[in-house]
Parts: C-alpha cells; structure tokens; sequence
C-alpha cells in the first residue's frame, strides 16, 4: 500500500493539469503477463485508465512467452509496434514494461513521478486535429479535420480493447500471482492514411458494446496528432 501512495498522487496531480489544459493524453503501455517488472506499470496505467482526460492503452508484448508463460492478450503487431517507436528515436533496445506517451516520449512504465511530468507536458501540446466519432448500433462514423497547428501527413487507426481481466499466472516470472490488466488492446486497425488539410472521412464495423479509439498519427510513427474515445 505504502508504495501506491506516491503512485495515485502523482497521478493526481497530472490528471488535474491535463484537466486544466483540456487535451486528451494518449498512453501506450507494452508489458506482458511474463515480465515480473510489468505489475507495477499495470497498476500506474489502471489508475490512467479511470481518467476521461487520458486514454490508456495496454499493448501485451509476445517476446517473452518463451521464459514459460505464454501472454493470452500478446498479439505480434504489439510487438511490431514498440519496435517502430524505438527506431523512430534511433534506438534498437526493446523492453518492458516502455510507455509511450502522445507517441512521442518514452519512460519506463513504474516510474510515476516521471510520467505525471510528462502529461502534463503533453496536455499543453497545440491541438492538431479534431476529430468527431459517433455511434449508431455497430456503425462508426469518424470525421477529422484540421485545427490550428500546423498540417501534418497521418495515419488514422481504430483501436478496440477490453476494459478488464484477471489472469491466474501459473508458470515464468510471474507464477502463482493473479494479475488484473486494464484496457487491453484487441486489435488495432488501419482505417486509411490522411494528408491533414482536407477533411478525412470513414466508417467502420464494431460490435456494439465494444470500446473504440480513433487515433491519428503522424506517419512512421510520429507523434499522435489527436484522438477520440468512445465507450
């Protein structure tokens, strides 16, 4: 308990900057249920994931299932997708448990002194785009236009998750604890790439129920330009 402490205060704090600002924080968090550093990034991004001022984003990894527990939520393009942020800042080292964060900054997952720093940094940030979704049954609607920042090529993406789960892990790192996760991605798709001048449009399938996120990105895995949540 002692340890959670500083954890919820710092993230009380940043949650209260971020609300003042008015932008919405995009946190990816790639960890694995075979990675006995994870848990404590787990829970810093389960208290993220309460917040409507920021969208957390669990990303399980698969590059350790072979030390004896295969991750039941690790998908390869996770994976993948650490591996482009880490070159895209002229890196070759992959780890867990890495937050990205606004697709910019990277930190390591436990260190929630550091992450309040940078949300709040990132809740500053000029607005790029605004985005607009909606809803009807399983249809989704999404228009982004241009804001008041400068236009940038982007990628939009539609990410689905699952709010929550509780895993018995029974072998690896991790044996003989029972770990809950929070808005764990399912899939993440490619809705189409946008020049960021004239207005993109789609529409896409999603079971009604299932929590989406739109998210546009600067290409080559740039910085998140805007993002739109709903539940």
């Amino acid at each position: 308990m002692t340890r959670l402490m500083p954890i919820a205060a710092a993230l009380w704090m940043a949650a209260s900057g971020i609300a003042a600002a008015g932008q919405t924080v995009v946190v990816e968090l790639f960890t694995s249920q075979g990675c006995s550093s994870c848990p404590p990034a787990d829970r810093i991004l389960s208290e993220l994931a309460e917040r409507d001022d920021v969208i957390a984003l669990a990303l399980h990894v698969d590059y350790w299932d072979y030390l004896g527990w295969k991750d039941k939520f690790a998908i390869p393009s996770h994976t993948k997708r650490q591996r482009s942020y880490v070159r895209a800042i002229g890196k070759n080292t992959i780890y867990t448990p890495q937050m990205v964060i606004g697709g910019r900054d990277h930190v390591i997952g436990s260190r929630p002194m550091k992450i309040s720093r940078l949300l709040q940094k990132h809740a500053v940030r000029d607005a790029y785009v605004n985005i607009v979704a909606r809803r009807n049954g399983d249809q989704i609607s999404i228009e982004a236009t241009p804001s008041g920042a400068a236009a940038l090529p982007a990628v939009v993406d539609l990410v689905t998750y699952l709010p929550e789960a509780t895993v018995d892990v029974l072998r690896g790192e991790n044996a003989g604890r029972t770990l809950t996760y929070h808005n764990i991605v399912r899939d993440w798709a490619r809705l189409g790439t946008w020049n960021g001048k004239s207005a993109f449009r789609a529409t896409a399938q999603v079971p009604e129920g299932v929590p989406v996120v739109v998210l546009v990105q600067a290409r080559n895995s740039g910085p998140i330009l805007g993002a739109r949540r709903l539940r």
